[in-house]
């Protein structure tokens, strides 16, 4: 097995190559923080993509890595889309042709006929003080509108040298698209207490906190398919067919298209497999009634909030409320750095249907974020202006 240590800038010419599962999980646990969308383990649960992990090598030392998935198109059945979402985990704070080109190399070879990347690199970030300022003021209609936002330098290069490198952005302008969201919102943890993230929050939070507990909310988490959890299979199973159940109510009455069950057992299996602390399934219960449920992933310092589903009864239990709060306690407790509430749009204006949503979330106190966000390399031209209009038909 090769060594590793966390990507950095003093390394040569970095050649790629295919590494194993095993030496790229041994780099992922070097890092502080690396997307889970970047494990090994994502590749299993994508069974639908063709994966790779790769390894970026200085001499000896492996100094980057990245999971690749390859996507077929319909057509197009020699060519496939090379997707790093969220990823490579390389040094992108200096020159980043010396990283990128060798990828482009190894990738064509693969018969990639273009790449698809998502650089884990911040551009802008915005208070919590800020979103309620901007959601107040009726001449505010985006994040980006808002003045004295904190921008980072890093992230101002890498875009630039991405599209001097011939980098397309993807990023659509209302913040979501076909991959991942270049908008986010997040809770910084590191050297806080928990009465510091409750006194952070907005007292609409606050109040449903204590409203959740004074109502009798509890909150567990899902037997046999939790971190650690010595629960039978059995339990296990029934605890996510309850949280899918639920989650489908939620896709049906918000209007959105659910992933199917055995998606999740996937999901739940392959992550756990690779580390017992990497996903967790927490279920808010009222009288014996289940009123909502979320899962958590983990990757070192790095919570996310993944997946929620809660009951249009009983809202005023406050069940999301607090299944919320008992992840951000346990992200805390276990030493994590920040609390990821994955998407948002950069939408300010009252009568967006997606403002809620950022309401919501900055409630928590925290920051927008924006990420430089996707972008792809055409390999094969042709054949990327072929995909993209066929994209284009079906709406992407």
């Amino acid at each position: 097995m090769s060594s590793s240590e966390p990507a950095r800038a003093a390394v040569g010419n970095p050649v790629v190559r295919t590494i194993s599962a095993a030496d790229h999980l041994a780099f992922v646990r070097a890092q502080r923080s690396v997307s889970f969308l970047q494990t090994p383990a994502w590749g299993r649960v994508k069974t639908e993509w063709r994966a790779e992990s790769l390894g970026w090598f200085d001499g000896p030392r492996l100094v980057g890595a990245g999971l690749v998935l390859y996507r077929p198109v319909p057509r197009l059945d020699r060519f496939t889309l090379a997707y790093l979402p969220e990823g490579p985990v390389i040094d992108w704070s200096g020159e980043i042709g010396g990283w990128l080109e060798p990828l482009a190399a190894h990738l064509r070879a693969r018969g990639a006929f273009a790449i698809r990347l998502g650089p884990p690199v911040v551009t802008d970030m915005w208070s919590a003080a800020q979103v309620k300022e901007g959601l107040a003021d009726p001449g505010v209609g985006r994040l980006t509108d808002l003045p004295d936002r904190w921008s980072d330098p890093v992230g101002a290069r890498v875009s630039k040298g991405l599209e001097e490198m011939g980098w397309l952005p993807q990023s659509p302008r209302d913040g979501f698209g076909v991959g991942h969201p270049q908008f986010k919102y997040e809770v910084p943890l590191a050297g806080r207490t928990e009465e510091e993230l409750l006194g952070g929050m907005n007292q609409q939070w606050r109040r449903n906190i204590k409203k959740a507990a004074k109502e009798g909310v509890e909150v567990s988490v899902g037997a046999g398919v939790s971190v650690g959890a010595e629960a039978s299979v059995g339990a296990g199973a029934k605890d996510l067919r309850a949280f899918h159940e639920l989650y489908v109510h939620t896709a049906e009455r918000d209007r959105f298209t659910p992933r199917p069950l055995r998606y999740f057992e996937t999901m739940f299996a392959a992550l756990s497999a690779e580390a017992p602390e990497r996903i967790t399934l927490y279920l808010a219960h009222h009288q014996g009634d289940l009123v909502a449920a979320t899962v958590l992933v983990r990757v070192g310092g790095h919570a996310v909030y993944a997946y929620g589903a809660s009951a249009t009864d009983k809202r005023e239990v406050r069940g999301s409320n607090a299944c919320q709060w008992a992840m951000i306690r346990d992200a805390l407790a276990a030493g994590c750095d920040v609390y990821d509430l994955r998407g948002i749009t950069p939408t300010l204006a009252a009568d967006d249907p997606h403002v809620g949503l950022v309401r919501f979330k900055s409630g928590l106190g925290g920051r927008a974020v924006r990420y430089v966000g996707e972008w792809d390399l055409p390999l094969r031209p042709m054949v990327y202006r072929a995909f993209d209009l066929y994209m284009r038909r079906r709406g992407r």
